[in-house]
């Protein structure tokens, strides 16, 4: 891999990653756009694993107060606190998803990565959020999530292994849906992408085991932390601002990124 392969791929994944703008529909561009050659399982892994590290640093102190809770309820005499349902929830959360990607991994890898149906994807989910974000109450926080509504989350989150459909952008819109803030409905999100990142990851690795060749440890390296230093900043950026400005500035370059991608690729 070239660094000006390295340098965007890396960038891209990372920023996309956590926003509500589909990763596949701006990695599936980027080929045709700067003419790289497929970056290989080893690569994905590493920009993956920099986002990984991006989002459990910023959510540090949430993740030890949400696992000590957690821990705690589970002991004789313990009691359940909003950061221990939070904890349930992420798990429960979390359960669709694995269990629809170890059933459907064939398929999601195969079919479902024509690049209409990533175009199709990101402009009609990206409507959807936009219409739910225009519609939605929005008067609800995090410490009134149900596990109903973490299950209601989760579930939606099976549509993300569609391409083009953004994990991020679904889970954010079934918030919404559901009441939450913006806020709410974007922290909920994050937290929820660490063991789905993680389930993913080590699939993709268990791949990437039964495949022997060199490795290059540079393109890997600078990967995990070009991904992490770009997913860390989309993350602090996308939470200081998302309650003044919206969704729709990025359902409306979801529209243009999808209007592209069947002008070019299409």
């Amino acid at each position: 891999m070239t660094d000006l392969q390295i340098l965007v791929l890396a960038i891209v994944q990372g920023l996309t990653e956590f926003l509500p703008i589909s990763s596949s529909g701006h990695l599936i561009l980027a080929p045709y756009l700067f003419g790289f050659d497929d970056q290989g399982l080893a690569f994905d892994v590493a920009v993956h694993l920099g986002s990984l590290i991006a989002v459990v640093t910023y959510f540090r102190r949430d993740i030890w107060a949400i696992t000590r809770a957690w821990s705690a309820s589970l002991l004789p005499g313990g009691h359940a606190s909003s950061d221990s349902r939070l904890g349930w929830a992420v798990i429960v959360g979390t359960i669709p998803v694995v269990v629809a990607g170890l059933l459907l991994k064939a398929v999601v890898e195969g079919e479902l990565r024509a690049p209409w149906v990533i175009g199709l994807t990101t402009i009609v989910f990206g409507l959807l959020l936009g219409w739910v974000d225009t519609r939605a109450r929005r008067d609800r926080e995090l410490g009134s999530l149900t596990l109903r509504d973490a299950l209601l989350i989760g579930a939606s989150q099976v549509l993300a292994l569609i391409p083009g459909t953004s994990r991020s952008g679904i889970t954010m819109t079934t918030g919404l849906w559901l009441g939450l803030t913006r806020a709410a409905a974007s922290r909920f999100s994050f937290l929820l992408s660490i063991p789905t990142i993680l389930a993913s990851s080590a699939l993709v690795t268990r791949d990437l085991l039964a495949i022997d060749g060199p490795v290059d440890w540079h393109a890997l390296g600078l990967g995990v932390v070009l991904s992490g230093g770009a997913a860390y900043l989309a993350i602090a950026l996308f939470l200081r601002f998302i309650e003044r400005i919206g969704m729709w500035p990025f359902v409306i370059y979801r529209l243009l990124l999808g209007a592209v991608i069947f002008a070019l690729i299409v």
